[in-house]
């Protein structure tokens, strides 16, 4: 209820600074102006091709990213060997801005799909694997004795220990690095795109229609809200006896 109520506040705020004139259409449309555009784009299948279009890319580019970032992670975070081979070139990776790979992705993969994802990818692969080897490195010591106790090999206590306890950690690392993914996208189609929420919002701005760019912003809010709650949702189900998920 609380949630609600910040949500609906903002919202009559936003009314009434419109509704009263106390700020241009130009700068900040109405919630109805707003409301009416998007409506017009959806009928017109609009919205539902740069939807789409969305959609594909950040699906694609994400598990690549997670599917990569998941067992690099695991190994770093397990083995001192690996991590001193890894982590330090992962970790000068991560702090090059992702905005000055856009024009280099153009030269090594074009304008199409495969753009986008390895746009997608450099935002959120090198930081996951460092998220992933530190969820690894807060394993209790004592499970890794326990299991070289009874003899196990490294494998099976990878396998059998640290990636089980640590799966739920990973999951907050997905979820929360899917996030990141979403600004990425959007990133990398406000440059050479013909489709998508980033590349209406780009048009828009050329012809000033502030209703459509403010509409496209909520929508991706509202998208990256559902993917974030539908995560968290499902974190209780899969984790439901782990205390990390009570």
């Amino acid at each position: 209820m609380i949630a609600v109520a910040v949500f609906v506040g903002l919202g009559l705020a936003w009314w009434a600074a419109t509704g009263l004139g106390w700020v241009k259409p130009i700068f900040l449309p109405s919630p109805g102006s707003v409301a009416t555009q998007i409506a017009k784009l959806a009928t017109e299948g609009t919205l539902w091709l740069d939807l789409r279009a969305s959609m594909y890319r950040i699906s694609i580019g994400f598990l690549i990213a997670s599917a990569l970032s998941i067992p690099i992670g695991v190994l770093i975070g397990s083995f001192r060997s690996w991590e001193a081979a890894i982590e330090p070139l992962v970790d000068f990776i991560r702090y090059m801005p992702v905005v000055a790979f856009v024009p280099l992705s153009i030269l090594w993969a074009g304008t199409g799909d495969t753009q986008k994802f390895l746009i997608i990818f450099i935002g959120t692969f090198f930081q996951q694997v460092l998220m992933i080897m530190d969820n690894v490195k807060r394993v209790p010591a004592d499970f890794i004795g326990l299991g070289r106790t009874l003899g196990l090999p490294d494998r099976k206590i990878l396998t059998r220990i640290v990636v089980p306890s640590a799966l739920p950690g990973i999951w907050d690392t997905l979820r929360i690095s899917l996030g990141w993914a979403w600004t990425w996208l959007v990133l990398a189609e406000l440059v050479a795109a013909t489709s998508g929420l980033g590349y209406r919002i780009t048009v828009s701005q050329r012809y000033f229609q502030t209703n459509t760019i403010i509409g496209y912003i909520l929508l991706l809010g509202v998208l990256g809200l559902i993917t974030d709650q539908v995560m968290k949702a499902l974190e209780k189900v899969v984790f439901r006896q782990d205390g990390h998920s009570q």
